[in-house]
């Protein structure tokens, strides 16, 4: 029987939700899934939401009523997996601490905007980044506050060249963790559905969604 997945997409449209949950989708039925997708939040209102072995948010810069987000860290308590990117994970609901505390972190700072920047991988044994090489990288550099119970396995180097006083800063840039039974994943990589054509996020991403998935 094939793992089900739900992707909710929605938000501010510089992140590119819709797009992007396309292409999630399309990773993951490329791996087997059976994958609903829909508009909103309101997808976690469902009452079954719990049975999808599979959740990604691509919801970015938007609000939640609390029976969704209670419905849904219930869901990822019980063993539905959680996987997600950039801000339309990690900036999707910035008045919850709730589901700040189940992602393991949140956005609040990309300095220089859009930049370039590199990614050193400092788990090459864990199988979501086996055989990635540091890489270099153009997008916003993601600064969070970030759980230190996270699992990082990826980082990011801030300089003092467009804020004063962060220089030398490591920053978590992909990270695993666990919320109650479920597996949490997230990249801070993917600003926009364009940049899935840098071979190593999307990699990473794919390797992600498969391992927060419920076994």
């Amino acid at each position: 029987m094939s793992r089900k997945a739900l992707i909710a997409w929605g938000g501010w449209e510089g992140h590119t939700p819709e797009r992007s949950a396309k292409i999630i989708r399309d990773m993951l039925e490329r791996n087997g899934f059976a994958v609903t997708l829909g508009e909103g939040t309101g997808m976690f209102a469902d009452p079954n939401l719990a049975s999808f072995d599979l959740i990604v948010p691509v919801i970015t810069m938007s609000t939640i009523e609390k029976a969704e987000l209670n419905n849904l860290t219930q869901a990822v308590r019980l063993g539905t997996g959680l996987s997600g990117f950039h801000g339309t994970m990690g900036d999707s609901f910035r008045t919850e601490p709730d589901y700040q505390f189940m992602t393991g972190g949140q956005w609040v700072a990309h300095p220089g905007n859009i930049i370039d920047y590199h990614v050193v991988i400092t788990r090459p044994d864990d199988p979501v980044t086996k055989g990635v090489s540091d890489f270099a990288y153009r997008s916003e550099q993601y600064y969070m506050h970030v759980d230190p119970g996270n699992e990082v396995l990826a980082t990011t180097t801030f300089t003092d060249a467009h804020f004063p006083g962060i220089d030398g800063v490591v920053m978590p840039v992909v990270w695993k963790r666990r919320y109650g039974a479920g597996k949490v994943f997230y990249s801070s990589l993917g600003h926009t559905a364009d940049e899935f054509a840098v071979p190593e996020m999307a990699l990473i991403t794919e390797r992600g969604l498969l391992w927060a998935a419920r076994d």
